[in-house]
């Protein structure tokens, strides 16, 4: 099985999940998957997530959050940069989602961060995707 965008397999396995109301799911690991999963943590968007290893395979097992009433904390998750349309921006058109109320994630040239950090450190890079 080959994948041409790991990244958007990953937002899909965890879209799939939340829709199915699974606790977890399983994707296959990556640094840059490691980074995202990171930045999602941190920012609030899943419960936790750990870099595992079964039958010899890396995977992330990422834990999905709800909110009391059982609603998804993540209501969308879109891949702005496909492989075939690269999104970059520079440190001034960095866009705000939904107002501010949700993240885009962006690889620049110091690491992945959410568009504030890149905004607040004046870096630009490549949005890979938007999460409210």
């Amino acid at each position: 099985m080959s994948f041409t965008d790991p990244v958007a397999d990953f937002l899909t396995r965890i879209r799939n999940g939340i829709r199915a109301r699974h606790q977890k799911v399983d994707v296959p690991a990556s640094k840059l998957k490691l980074e995202i999963a990171r930045i999602l943590k941190e920012e609030g968007y899943i419960a936790n997530f750990k870099a595992t290893e079964e039958e010899g395979k890396k995977i992330i097992r990422v834990y999905l959050k709800y909110a009391a009433d059982n609603s998804a904390i993540i209501t969308n998750v879109t891949r702005v940069s496909r492989p075939g349309c690269r999104v970059y921006v520079g440190k001034n058109e960095i866009p705000r989602v939904l107002g501010g109320l949700g993240i885009n994630i962006l690889t620049t040239p110091k690491g992945v961060m959410t568009g504030k950090q890149a905004r607040r450190e004046g870096l630009g890079g490549e949005i890979l995707c938007e999460v409210y």
